[in-house]
């Protein structure tokens, strides 16, 4: 079977595609993978010998464009379509796989267009631009917030759950800044940092690339032994040491720590689209899973006497059950089912 994978932009899209891709090598099967010019799709997958070949288009977000831009952005994805076209007939594309962004657009729209089969994967619990005007033409739509998926246990890293463990004290916390780094994360764990390795709490501190150097000559002048790092492609090692995570609420971040069993605190960044981190994170809370609170809403100084407040171990008891191991098999399954 012949699968074109497509969208992206973001990490938490980009890191489905890789796991599906993954999961396809394993079956011996080589997809290609359509993306943009724009965003961070050719960092992740330009050198990705697992796909058989890649392309990035001239593609860009429709979303708050307006006027002669949106024209142009319209007429680049109309293109883009005429092209994906042409790849699919090349590689007798049998099937295409989207995990939604403007990077999926056109290759979405060529498969309506050639009647191939269309799968969706959307990562968080509002449904994107993009997704939702595709899903009434998609075979099938995976969503681990949809009740009517029929795969609902997110797409996870077997390792987040080979190391999963039941946190009963607070001994160790990690601020996830992410790999573009977060300011108010950042400021926060700065802030605290003293009364925290005061209390004997260790601290882990990923910063993100563009936070780095400042963050790490605060705790360096202030003599705070603070194990810090701008990001890290094996922060399974980090997060398992860890008793309380800080972090933003983007899918695949919220998901891994889930299936690590992670209590956390989630901080949405305020001008995700749609505002989808608070509806991701308020989907574990109205669950009594994690623990979420707006930037406005949390205070540094009151910051101390809200993760004491946590219930560690009864979080940490419910989320081993909070996700299953194999979503992107049980995904993989049934798209290749579907081609006998």
């Amino acid at each position: 079977m012949n699968i074109a994978l497509t969208g992206g932009g973001t990490g938490g899209h980009l890191a489905i595609i890789k796991a599906m891709r993954e999961e396809l090598g394993l079956r011996g099967l080589k997809p290609i993978y359509i993306g943009s010019k724009h965003g961070q799709d050719r960092d992740w997958f330009e050198q990705d010998t697992g796909f058989l070949s890649s392309y990035f288009l001239n593609t860009k977000g429709v979303v708050n464009k307006k006027g002669f831009k949106k024209i142009a952005v319209l007429v680049d994805i109309f293109k883009a379509v005429l092209t994906c076209k042409q790849i699919f007939k090349l590689h007798k594309i049998d099937a295409v796989f989207c995990v939604g962004g403007y990077s999926g657009a056109a290759a979405s729209i060529a498969s309506i267009l050639l009647r191939k089969p269309l799968y969706i994967h959307e990562q968080n619990a509002t449904i994107g631009t993009l997704n939702k005007l595709l899903k009434p033409f998609a075979k099938e739509f995976f969503s681990s917030y949809d009740p009517r998926s029929k795969v609902q246990d997110y797409p996870v890293s077997e390792l987040f759950f080979q190391h999963k463990r039941v946190r009963k004290e607070l001994q160790t916390i990690i601020f996830l800044g992410g790999s573009q780094g977060a300011n108010f994360i950042n400021e926060l764990a700065m802030y605290n940092a003293k009364n925290l390795l005061d209390k004997g709490v260790q601290i882990i501190h990923q910063t993100g690339k563009g936070d780095f150097e400042r963050v790490s000559q605060f705790y360096s002048k202030q003599g705070l032994h603070v194990e810090c790092f701008a990001f890290s492609k094996e922060i399974i090692k980090s997060i398992q040491k860890a008793d309380l995570a800080i972090s933003r609420a983007g899918a695949s971040t919220l998901w891994e720590l889930c299936a690590n069993a992670l209590p956390a605190l989630f901080i949405p960044y305020p001008y995700a689209a749609n505002d989808h981190q608070y509806s991701n994170a308020k989907s574990l809370s109205n669950l009594s899973l994690a623990t979420i609170l707006r930037q406005e809403e949390l205070s540094k100084k009151d910051f101390m006497s809200v993760i004491y407040q946590i219930p560690l171990e009864k979080i940490s008891q419910k989320l081993l059950l909070s996700i299953g191991r194999n979503g992107m098999k049980k995904i993989v399954d049934i798209i290749l089912k579907d081609d006998k």
